[in-house]
């Protein structure tokens, strides 16, 4: 696991920072992780890529990260908000590359989560190791390691990008 803090420079990570706090571009999304989960779980999601095909008209806002990151390929990007409770909520561990069921081959992906808004909500990795929510912060693993997301409880939404990738 790598943390990169201010992984972008200020100006740049402000555009994309408005582009996700200040847009209507967020769609319903009735889950967070690929399994069920019990409760009112829910989120807003903007699918940039999937299957390494743009599917938004706004990919070019996130050309600063994904030429920062410069990998052979992407599979999927997508941002995710999810609205503030009362007390902080972990969801379910998940892969994000759900459609690769081999293990040695979801290993060899890497997954990044730029955190486009600082609050006390954070990632949390199956091993109990976790990322607390920074603005302008990156970590990427290797995709077969299971983790989740959580709610935050002190700002109004937590904002932050998912990138699948396989590196040159």
């Amino acid at each position: 696991m790598e943390i990169i803090d201010n992984f972008l420079e200020e100006n740049v990570f402000k555009g994309i920072q408005d582009h996700l706090l200040h847009t209507s571009l967020w769609g319903f999304n009735e889950h967070i992780a690929y399994e069920e989960e019990e409760g009112d779980v829910f989120q807003f999601i903007h699918a940039y890529m999937y299957v390494g095909h743009p599917i938004s008209p706004h990919c070019k806002v996130l050309y600063p990260v994904m030429n920062k990151i410069n990998p052979l390929t992407f599979s999927r990007i997508k941002a995710n908000l999810i609205t503030r409770t009362p007390k902080i909520n972990e969801h379910s561990f998940h892969t994000d590359l759900n459609l690769i069921k081999d293990e040695e081959r979801l290993k060899q992906w890497t997954t990044g989560v730029l955190y486009i808004n600082t609050n006390n909500g954070y990632t949390l990795f199956e091993d109990g190791s976790k990322v607390e929510s920074v603005a302008n912060r990156y970590v990427s693993f290797p995709s077969n390691l299971k983790h989740t997301g959580t709610s935050c409880s002190d700002k109004k939404i937590r904002v932050i990008i998912n990138f699948n990738y396989f590196e040159k």
